[in-house]
């Protein structure tokens, strides 16, 4: 801030309307009968009252109000408060500063981690941050939007988890044109919830809106799991419900093979649909994947998997290209439960499949590391999830190790014992 002028007499209303900012920055007057106070004038035209004065050897200056809102007379009024304050050590702008921390609600920290946040956490992906914006306006807003921030406390946070789960805020919105969200709840609802409004608040913490996160030691609802895996039984029929419709032309190769894809990697749905020749690379078996989930990662193919790929024809940058257009598939629901139907597994969903593969890998007596690497996981309790898989394994290695112990125990023994 430049001091232009510095006015030996006392500020008038005739010296702050005649007064502008030339040069290209802006001009503050000073008055000369209270020290500290003044008027900045921009070269927008807009001009402001200030007060400027030193707390603690640090330089302060702190906006009173605009010109034409506020009057001179109140102004210097102001500005004598404020620097009598200062006076006596206390620093005014560092409490205003304090106040308007004070008051910043549950809605107001929301919009401002949104639009910050990003660049806080740069390495999180666009795809989730929509998903904490799904969360922030469809649960934590209607619920906790307008309290303070500062005045949250654990047993509050419990119960907006206990209220979402049970649908509290439920509604139908419309989205788009001919879109719909059903807004429900539920447990998985309420605890992905939480978890929003936690580093939400750690967010806020960090910003040092708030001095602890009260979400902190609040637990999770527990998720009743819903992982559905597959029988060799019950890949079979899968794979002759795809043989039996692809034959009668009621499944497209496209569609056959995006499931078949599914089943013999273990990818996730997204990461199959959006496969781009590119990505491919035969010569060493294996998908290199720029981007997933869990950030860019190779996914090792076997050799059915590769037969496959082989075999299909290259029109588009897509493996699996859309039926119109420049686009990749994007019809995997509607055929995908045609095959369900016939294969009869009616309860059977999409990402099944994956956990099927998991599954398969860990009852061939592969470890929850190696299956996690090829699933890609970044975490190693997420395999974990798939712990309870591998009794299998281990009982049928009880299973032969008892029978030949007990083998040895029936043999005749040469000899007397003892």
């Amino acid at each position: 801030m430049r001091r232009e002028e510095a006015a030996l007499a006392k500020i008038s209303k005739k010296m702050i309307d005649e007064a502008v900012a030339v040069g290209g920055g802006p001009l503050v007057l000073w008055d000369g009968e209270l020290r500290g106070f003044g008027v900045r004038v921009m070269p927008s035209g807009v001009k402001s009252f200030i007060a400027d004065y030193r707390v603690g050897g640090r330089q302060q200056q702190q906006t009173i109000g605009r010109y034409g809102v506020l009057t001179l007379d109140k102004a210097r009024d102001r500005a004598r408060q404020i620097l009598a304050a200062a006076a006596d050590g206390k620093d005014p702008l560092a409490e205003k500063r304090a106040e308007a921390v004070a008051g910043i609600t549950v809605a107001e920290l929301a919009d401002t981690y949104l639009k910050d946040g990003p660049a806080a956490k740069p390495n999180k992906k666009l795809s989730s941050w929509a998903t904490d914006r799904s969360n922030i306006e469809r649960h934590i807003k209607p619920v906790l939007g307008n309290r303070p921030v500062r005045k949250l406390a654990q047993a509050e946070i419990a119960k907006f988890q206990a209220d979402v789960a049970a649908g509290r805020n439920r509604a139908d919105v419309k989205t788009k044109r001919r879109g719909r969200a059903i807004v429900s709840g539920g447990p998985g609802t309420a605890s992905r919830a939480l978890a929003v409004l936690g580093a939400m608040l750690e967010f806020g913490m960090g910003r040092k809106l708030i001095p602890t996160n009260p979400a902190k030691g609040v637990p999770l609802m527990k998720l009743q799991r819903r992982e559905r895996f597959l029988s060799e039984i019950e890949v079979a029929r899968l794979a002759a419900a795809i043989v039996s419709l692809e034959s009668t032309g009621d499944l497209s190769r496209t569609a056959a093979a995006a499931i078949r894809l599914l089943l013999l990697t273990g990818c996730r749905k997204g990461e199959i649909l959006s496969l781009k020749w590119d990505w491919v690379d035969i010569e060493r078996s294996c998908l290199r994947l720029p981007d997933s989930k869990t950030g860019a990662k190779a996914v090792p193919l076997g050799g059915a998997a590769l037969a496959i790929l082989v075999e299909l024809p290259r029109k588009t940058e897509f493996v699996l290209p859309a039926r119109k257009g420049d686009g990749h598939y994007i019809g995997l629901q509607k055929d995908f439960a045609r095959v369900r139907e016939r294969a009869d597994l009616p309860r059977l969903r999409v990402h099944d499949i994956r956990h099927s593969f998991a599954s398969f890998a860990i009852a061939s007596g592969i470890s929850l590391f190696i299956t996690g690497k090829v699933l890609g996981h970044r975490q190693a309790r997420t395999t974990e999830g798939y712990s309870h898989l591998s009794d299998d394994p281990l009982k049928q290695a009880a299973e032969q190790t008892s029978r030949r112990i007990a083998r040895a125990m029936s043999k005749p023994v040469l000899g007397r014992v003892g």
